[in-house]
């Protein structure tokens, strides 16, 4: 099966508990397989089955507390 890679750009995370916060709430999306977070850029790679629309990609960080840069 064909996996999706997405990167978003996430602001607001300073330390290892802010990408623990928002690797939790991105891992808990149905379809996610993977979710790696580059702490110094703020880049955050879903891997998914799918693909994620970017609305729950969104509301998932937004819930975590940080923001996805537009």
């Amino acid at each position: 099966m064909n996996e999706v890679k997405q990167v978003v750009i996430v602001s607001g995370m300073t330390c290892m508990h802010c990408q623990k916060r928002v690797n939790d709430a991105l891992i808990g999306l149905k379809g996610v397989e993977e979710v790696n977070i580059d702490l110094s850029s703020g880049a955050v790679e879903i891997t998914s089955k799918k693909g994620l629309k970017d609305k729950a990609i969104k509301k998932a960080v937004e819930d975590a507390g940080y923001k996805v840069v537009e």
